[in-house]
């Protein structure tokens, strides 16, 4: 038992459990695999792009979006408020708060205002992943419990930089950590940040490359 998760680029993931592939977010990287489940966090398009869903949806595909995406999206989706879950097939799916309170696009104006989007607590194999979608380290963050891997933007202005990412898995303590939705900052600084202040272990994936859970 166990399962995958690969980068495929910015917070475009693929998770692969049991022959079953959930993607995060789909908009960097190859989608050759037909999804049983895409989660997107929000309507950005970097985050929700159409042609990406469309080129793995199947017939039973379940999309689980915000509900501003579905003019994008089309055709059947479910959305999830923060505090709400979703299963499908064993896979338990929560949506959880993902906003700005510190980074703005004018004054007052957050990039990701609170209610625009979610972040994600994806449950497989008995194993919790967290996908915070596009986020400032928030105080909801702290009242997460039993996170083996975070997903951890840390690019900085319009998310989460490297010091406020380490703090947040400070307050998290997951079991392991990826960043993402980097840019062209060094992911060695967040590493060194974590790792020498927690026993959270750090992994640097590059575009393409998947971490296996055991």
């Amino acid at each position: 038992m166990g399962f995958s998760v690969k980068w495929l680029g910015h917070a475009s993931f693929q998770i692969t459990s049991n022959g079953r592939n959930i993607y995060i977010d789909p908009y960097d990287g190859e989608y050759n695999d037909k999804a049983d489940l895409v989660l997107v966090t929000h309507s950005h398009h970097d985050h929700c792009d159409p042609s990406k869903i469309e080129r793995v949806r199947k017939e039973d595909t379940t999309i689980i979006a915000p509900a501003d995406c579905g003019s994008k999206i089309g055709g059947r989706m479910e959305t999830l408020k923060p505090g709400e879950r979703f299963t499908l097939r064993a896979i338990i799916v929560e949506a959880v708060e993902a906003y700005n309170y510190t980074r703005f696009r004018s004054p007052g104006v957050p990039f990701h205002p609170r209610g625009l989007g979610v972040g994600y607590l994806i449950t497989v194999d008995g194993k919790t992943i967290y996908h915070a979608g596009d986020t400032d380290f928030i105080p909801e963050m702290k009242q997460l419990k039993n996170i083996y891997l975070a997903l951890l933007p840390t690019g900085g202005t319009y998310t989460m930089n490297d010091l406020d990412a380490s703090e947040a898995v400070l307050a998290i303590n997951p079991e392991v950590v990826i960043s993402m939705h980097m840019w062209d900052i060094n992911p060695e600084v967040f590493k060194k940040r974590v790792e020498s202040r927690s026993d959270v272990k750090v992994v640097i994936l590059k575009p393409g490359e998947q971490f296996e859970a055991q």
